[in-house]
């Protein structure tokens, strides 16, 4: 059983193609930032403490795409910068910093007291203001034990009580065992998938979940993987694949009894990080294979 999940955060990061409009246009001057951390800090919010905006060079280009009159996903889509949330905010007919402020403070405190955001873009072209603050991405750590081990325990919540996966019922499961050999079988995948960015079950060399197994002498009677793409948490992956039918059955399959996880951080990619979720039925002796 061969399931796909493709389910996204926001993650902005592509490549950025700098237009000719560059020569005669400025970034927004310094002191404005010090001027948007004293609303966030005092004006806005006096006496609730919050970290200062950091300015953030990428976002500095998402601003400067914004203001070429598309959408802010959008933008931020044509460069490289990622993040999980991102907010925006304009300012049109005022030159100085003193009447940018008044604006900010007037519409637009929600978004500078937010303590999701942390970083900060920001472009200005003759009596216009571009503003995009954002939470950046934070990548889980590679080989952290304590991330896989939170997967298998989420997933063995998910098979301890009966669930609607689609139109299918499933009654409640026997938790699964982790597997090393599966988790390492699934740590090449999510590898292979982050060198080649692939998001597919087959690998790069033509494997499949079965066939990568077979290589790692795991004599298997039945066979499943999930898969994911720019997911930054356990708690978010497992989430999204319990919310798609097909993969919310890999984890609720009775027949399966061990699971292996890896995933590969590959930041310079559009994703992210890469995730596969292997399960498994070791075959019994005298069985059949399949």
């Amino acid at each position: 059983m061969q399931r796909r999940i493709q389910f996204w955060v926001t993650l902005c990061s592509a490549c950025l193609w700098f237009s000719a409009c560059l020569w005669f246009s400025t970034p927004a001057r310094a002191d404005l930032l010090d001027r948007l951390n004293t609303l966030r800090r005092a004006d806005c919010r006096p006496h609730v403490p919050l970290p200062l905006l950091r300015r953030s060079s990428g976002l500095d280009e998402v601003a400067l795409e914004w203001s070429k009159g598309s959408r802010l996903a959008a933008a931020a889509a044509r460069t490289r910068y990622q993040g999980r949330t991102l907010a925006s905010m304009q300012v049109r007919g005022s030159a100085q910093d003193t009447q940018v402020v008044a604006v900010l403070r007037d519409s637009y405190c929600n978004i500078l007291t937010d303590a999701r955001y942390s970083e900060v873009g920001l472009y200005r072209r003759k009596d216009a203001v571009w503003i995009v603050v954002a939470a950046p991405v934070v990548f889980p750590s590679e080989n952290d034990a304590a991330l896989a081990e939170r997967v298998l325990q989420l997933v063995n919540q998910a098979r301890s009580q009966a669930r609607s996966c689609g139109d299918s019922e499933f009654a409640a499961a026997e938790p699964l065992r982790n597997s090393p050999t599966l988790s390492e079988a699934a740590l090449a995948h999510a590898r292979d998938m982050a060198r080649h960015q692939l998001f597919q079950h087959q690998g790069s060399d033509g494997s499949t979940p079965a066939t990568r197994l077979t290589r790692a002498l795991y004599v298997w009677s039945r066979v499943g993987e999930n898969i994911a793409a720019g997911i930054m948490s356990a708690d978010e992956v497992v989430a999204g694949w319990l919310a798609s039918p097909g993969h919310c059955a890999n984890i609720m399959q009775p027949q399966f009894t061990e699971m292996g996880l890896g995933y590969a951080v590959a930041k310079d990619s559009k994703v992210g990080v890469y995730w596969s979720q292997v399960f498994a039925r070791p075959r019994s002796p005298g069985s059949k294979q399949g």
